[in-house]
């Protein structure tokens, strides 16, 4: 089955194969956010990480098992222990999943709530599918292979939780939600409004006309003001350094964050409003 011309334009950074990744890190924490593309299995070897999905913040830490949903925003910190983090990570693509739907007769047959936490016991058979990943990724890991251990991975998750089946083979490309709950819980991710625009179910112009309704200002405005009162409460109630607020927050400098601070509120995010 070819399926690749069947990835949706909207959802380009998704793979058309999957893939399996050691990651590696060494030296301080590291922050970053990312948009979760592919469905995403991984197995911390080593540190520890946070993860927010919208504003639910979730830990792991050594010898946890993880699993994304796709067409999700995340937000990470990745913590070292003795200077380094490692982890495994499987990408199971859209393509595979849909051969495996028509091989195997896999369909989603009811809808899971996008916050409902998947979990994954641990146990003799997902430790022994990890183990046995790792002698692959000392070296460039054949194509074949790797689609045979993502397709390994999918059926052991339905065997250890058949909830799994309910996301795995839900095929359905974001559907219009409630414009105001999904802003208000993603406004810190800094992300192209056209990212915004698909996980709310819309295209861009219909996204950009919705929220006007909404909101009665422009997407752009409306972000802008809603990370700004969100730092001034951080720094000014709660203690925060303008260093921590700023990338949570969405900026992408402190110098714009600072400038940006500075022409809203008459002075800038390091004194003290007198």
């Amino acid at each position: 089955m070819e399926c690749k011309n069947d990835i949706s334009e909207k959802a380009k950074d998704a793979a058309t194969g999957p893939r399996i990744v050691l990651n590696t890190y060494s030296g301080n924490t590291i922050e970053g956010e990312a948009f979760v593309a592919d469905h995403i299995f991984s197995y911390i070897l080593q540190g520890k990480q946070d993860v927010w999905l919208a504003d639910h913040k979730h830990s792991y830490r050594e010898g946890d098992f993880r699993f994304f949903r796709r067409n999700q925003l995340t937000k990470y910190v990745k913590s070292t222990t003795d200077g380094s983090f490692r982890s495994i990570a499987v990408h199971i693509d859209q393509c595979t999943l849909k051969e495996m739907s028509e091989q195997y007769g896999l369909k989603a047959d009811s809808i899971i709530n996008p916050h409902t936490a998947l979990l994954i016991q641990p146990g003799a058979l997902i430790k022994g599918f990890v183990d046995s990943l790792v002698p692959y990724l000392q070296q460039q890991m054949d194509d074949r292979i790797v689609a045979i251990k993502a397709r390994e991975l999918v059926l052991l998750l339905i065997q250890l939780n058949p909830a799994f089946k309910n996301v795995l083979f839900d095929f359905n490309e974001p559907g219009k939600i409630d414009l105001e709950a999904f802003m208000n819980s993603h406004y810190r991710y800094n992300v192209p409004l056209e990212r915004f625009a698909f996980l709310t179910g819309r295209s861009l112009s219909g996204f950009k006309r919705d929220f006007e309704k909404q909101f009665h200002t422009s997407p752009g405005r409306w972000l802008l003001q809603k990370r700004l009162d969100t730092a001034r409460f951080l720094i000014e109630q709660q203690k925060g350094k303008p260093s921590d607020v700023y990338l949570d927050l969405g900026f992408e400098d402190l110098s714009h964050f600072s400038f940006a601070y500075k022409k809203e509120f008459g002075y800038a995010p390091n004194k003290k409003h007198s």
